[in-house]
């Protein structure tokens, strides 16, 4: 049976996340130390150090939780692991889909790095602060949700962004038609309709200016065909074209993180366990709701790397 492993999103940053790998493997300190040549700062010491704010900041938590997926990845590497021999695929939630790349050899580390500080700022910048929003639904069928975001957006912007499975929906859209869709599901029957803390709606069409960016920004990088296939969030089929990849993920920019869906299709394509290579264990929570038949696994300490390749032979 095969293992997959998934690079996780926003929100699953820490302060102090990657230290130990950093610490006790130089491998993972490297690409720490490139992406900070990279990005011309030291973004190293804001994720060690903080403070948790500016760490958050959309621009700053792109590239971070990347570089904490891939010293995972390295340390793995450096203790003989071969991705390309022990995974059948790849998968990333939201940005989590270039960790995976880079991972996969599809871009290096420092254009990875690159690439996700222009998506952050090209996200941040694409509506004005204030105007657009993004709430949880939590259970609520997704044909009410979709009516809901229907009925609400009355000529704006509103729609689902994440299907994150476990029950849990994102919506994203023009702050009024979301307030008001976070209220029609609740009507609806929603165990929870909560307005979310983020900087902007993402995974709307409000983000199509970022999605012109990424698209001159991939076009622009040196790109290879990933050593295993990746699992894309907006098609939910694989693919190691470096072509189609950067088409997806400039179409990922606007479109729906069909997550709920990349777990069935792990599962239905002979997927046995999910390993999650970086921050937190966000991913691994979400796959168990979805299928419980799928082992979970984490990856982002120096401990889990050991048990690991202790596992994974």
């Amino acid at each position: 049976m095969a293992v997959a492993f998934t690079f996780p999103g926003q929100g699953s940053q820490a302060v102090g996340m990657g230290k130990d790998l950093a610490d006790q493997f130089p491998e993972a300190r490297r690409v720490f130390e490139e992406v900070d040549a990279a990005l011309g700062e030291k973004l190293s010491k804001l994720i060690w150090e903080g403070p948790e704010e500016t760490l958050t900041l959309t621009a700053n938590a792109q590239p971070a939780l990347m570089a904490v997926s891939l010293a995972a990845m390295r340390a793995l590497e450096a203790r003989g692991f071969s991705l390309k021999d022990k995974v059948a695929y790849v998968a990333g939630h939201s940005l989590g889909e270039y960790s995976a790349l880079a991972a996969a050899g599809f871009v290096s580390v420092g254009d990875a790095a690159r690439l996700l500080r222009t998506r952050g700022n090209a996200m941040q910048a694409a509506v004005p602060a204030g105007e657009g929003a993004m709430a949880a639904i939590i259970g609520l069928e997704q044909a009410d949700v979709e009516a809901a975001c229907a009925e609400a957006a009355k000529g704006s912007v509103c729609q689902v962004a994440n299907d994150n499975g476990g029950g849990q929906l994102v919506i994203s859209g023009a702050k009024a038609a979301v307030e008001l869709a976070a209220k029609l599901c609740t009507e609806k029957g929603a165990k929870r309709a909560l307005m979310l803390q983020v900087s902007a709606p993402f995974h709307s069409a409000l983000m199509a200016p970022a999605a012109d960016i990424m698209r001159e920004a991939l076009a622009g990088v040196a790109k290879q065909a990933p050593v295993v296939p990746v699992v894309s969030n907006v098609t939910v089929t694989p693919t190691s074209d470096p072509d189609e990849i950067a088409r997806r993920l400039v179409q990922q920019v606007t479109g729906r993180v069909r997550w709920r869906e990349t777990v069935e299709w792990f599962g239905a394509n002979g997927v046995a366990t999910l390993y999650e290579v970086g921050a937190g264990k966000v991913l691994s929570g979400l796959a168990r709701r979805i299928n419980r038949d799928i082992a979970t696994g984490a990856i982002g300490t120096a401990a889990e790397v050991e048990a690991a390749l202790a596992a994974l032979g």
